[in-house]
């Protein structure tokens, strides 16, 4: 018997716009699919089974995060196929940093109305985020939140399960004073700092699809540019090099992300003028007369990640990045001290 109900419906939930959603939403599902999936969407569980083969000790390393406010920006616009891939990314990009594959992803879209054509357009970008990062998506959930949300307010947040060898993990004892730190460049701003960019840039109020000269694009196509994903390359990285260290560069900025991969006693400096910085950090810096210190500890200024490896191998593992289309370049070297951060 179809499920229906018209007091709910009357309520302001209409379980049949998530059916139809779900509907549309199922060829996205269908391209993350890889080795391992066991079920497919609709039942109360996502399952996998993952490929031990040459893992002695495995370890599940997990994240979760959410887009934050940037999904302001896709609302103003009316584009929502590119925050999936800020949601994926923001979780994926965490749990590579202690060398762990992702295996799989959920999400959760909190909505005021469900718009069935709206939700598949979110879920398209969450699948695009898996293919990229190489897990599949095997589970989620849209809730409708009628009096509690307006009619075309989302949230959107998701985690990711990966897996390492325990032998294999990258954690802060394998720094050491004289190790390269390699950038590797964002895509944007990604998914931190859009409270400032937006109070900066007065969205509320501005024409984000008038073309900027500076920018080489309209403003709004600048802020919603999806975050990167460092899955392939990085892995990639770790095969070819020796890799003490790896920092995702998000909200804290380089202060506060950096000392996440030292032990102690360790330093990082940091050449600032190797930093290749996007011209959209410069309109924000002047626009709204922010610290060059705030910039570094708010936003990534054009470093998505750093990359601590050992000298020696430091060519293989830009090689590496290279031929999975990541061109990093080196931006600075562990020194002993107690400071973490130095930049000069």
């Amino acid at each position: 018997m179809e499920s229906y109900s018209e007091s709910y419906r009357k309520s302001g939930v209409d379980i049949t716009a998530g059916y139809a959603g779900v509907k549309l939403m199922a060829p996205y599902v269908a391209r993350t699919r890889i080795p391992g999936v066991v079920s497919g969407i609709g039942g109360f569980g996502g399952l996998f089974a993952p490929d031990l083969t040459g893992i002695r000790e495995p370890v599940l390393v997990s994240g979760t995060d959410g887009v934050g406010t940037k999904i302001r920006i896709a609302q103003l616009l009316d584009r929502h196929d590119t925050v999936g891939v800020d949601c994926v990314a923001m979780c994926v990009n965490d749990i590579i940093c202690c060398g762990a594959k992702p295996l799989f992803f959920l999400d959760y879209i909190a909505i005021g109305k469900n718009v069935p054509e709206k939700v598949a357009a979110i879920v398209s970008g969450v699948a695009e985020g898996c293919v990229q990062a190489g897990c599949a998506l095997i589970g989620g959930e849209t809730a409708e939140h009628p009096g509690i949300m307006a009619p075309e307010d989302y949230d959107l947040a998701g985690f990711s399960v990966g897996i390492v060898d325990k032998g294999d993990i990258i954690d802060p004892d394998r720094v050491r004073s004289g190790d390269v730190v390699l950038a590797l460049p964002s895509s944007g701003l990604h998914s931190n700092g859009f409270s400032l960019a937006r109070k900066v840039f007065h969205v509320e109020h501005a024409n984000l699809t008038v073309y900027c000269e500076d920018l080489g694009e309209s403003l709004g196509e600048a802020l919603l540019t999806p975050t990167r994903i460092y899955v392939k390359p990085v892995l990639a990285a770790i095969d070819a090099a020796e890799v003490h260290g790896i920092s995702h560069i998000t909200g804290g900025g380089f202060y506060e992300n950096i000392p996440r991969c030292l032990p102690d006693g360790m330093t990082v400096k940091i050449e600032k003028a190797a930093v290749r910085t996007p011209p959209i950090f410069k309109m924000l810096r002047e626009t709204g007369h922010i610290p060059e210190r705030d910039m570094f500890n708010t936003f990534n200024m054009g470093v998505g990640m750093a990359v601590i490896v050992s000298r020696d191998t430091a060519d293989q593992a830009l090689s590496a990045l290279a031929q999975h289309g990541c061109p990093g370049y080196v931006i600075g070297e562990v020194i002993s001290g107690e400071e973490r951060v130095i930049l000069c």
